[in-house]
């Protein structure tokens, strides 16, 4: 405070530091008001996200690799969120878009990389080298200290109730239709199984791949879901024209 502060400015300010209570009420009546001012304006536009075309949701055998990808703590060293920045850019690819983790929950932002973003990982590597990578990691990367998930390959995935679990993410906005829930243990085998045919799943999910992920056709393992998942990252969108979209959709104020 400066010699030109009113006296009973200060005293006031004193006051307020000394009363808890009244410190208390105040910094509620100052984050209330803060938070009024931020979310409020959500309730008056349309959508919070603008849509982009190529976006769907995950397949079955997709959403069961991003499971346990949340269960193996992966996020904790591995974010999705490419920022707008030269650096970021220049390393991991075009900046991601929010519509693109539309249906993700939880969605996987962050900035905490002990190893690299994974937003636009799909297609950069083969489905072997993800397998090694899991399994070894050392054996790719010898700095790496990622710990080693070959248990994966030998873990057979539980996708019995993977309908039910559709249907809880459409309770809470991801589009599954009742098509696609009904379908979904069929689609898993028609994703991962080579021996089954995958029949409207192309349909169902545009530009969903169906292969043997893991390198093992006599088992539909966890590592088949976790790669599935992994191929599928950054790959729905044709980034550049969606980015032009949403700047567009920005400067009309839709």
């Amino acid at each position: 405070m400066t010699d030109n502060t009113p006296k009973d400015l200060l005293s006031g300010h004193a006051r307020l530091e000394r009363n808890v209570t009244l410190l208390g009420a105040v910094a509620l009546v100052v984050v209330a008001i803060g938070g009024i001012v931020e979310i409020a304006p959500l309730f008056w536009i349309d959508n919070t996200i603008e849509k982009v075309e190529g976006m769907r949701p995950y397949t079955p055998l997709e959403q069961a690799g991003r499971d346990i990808y949340v269960r193996e703590g992966c996020y904790t060293c591995h974010s999705q969120m490419i920022r707008p920045f030269r650096d970021e850019v220049e390393r991991y690819g075009h900046y991601s878009l929010a519509a693109e983790s539309m249906y993700d929950h939880p969605f996987q932002w962050g900035s905490k990389r002990t190893g690299p973003d994974l937003a636009r990982v799909g297609g950069r590597y083969s489905d072997a080298w993800h397998v090694q990578h899991l399994a070894n990691p050392q054996s790719v990367v010898p700095e790496s200290v990622m710990p080693q998930y070959g248990f994966l390959s030998e873990t057979p995935l539980e996708f019995e109730y993977v309908g039910d679990h559709l249907t809880a993410l459409s309770r809470v906005g991801v589009p599954y239709t009742d098509e696609q829930i009904e379908q979904a243990r069929q689609d898993v085998l028609g994703q991962a199984d080579p021996g089954t045919p995958a029949g409207d799943l192309a349909t169902r999910y545009p530009g969903a791949q169906a292969r043997d992920f893991d390198g093992n056709p006599d088992l539909i393992s966890e590592m088949d879901a976790l790669v599935a998942y992994l191929q599928v990252l950054g790959t729905m969108v044709d980034v550049d024209a969606a980015a032009a979209q949403e700047d567009l959709a920005r400067e009309t104020g839709r």
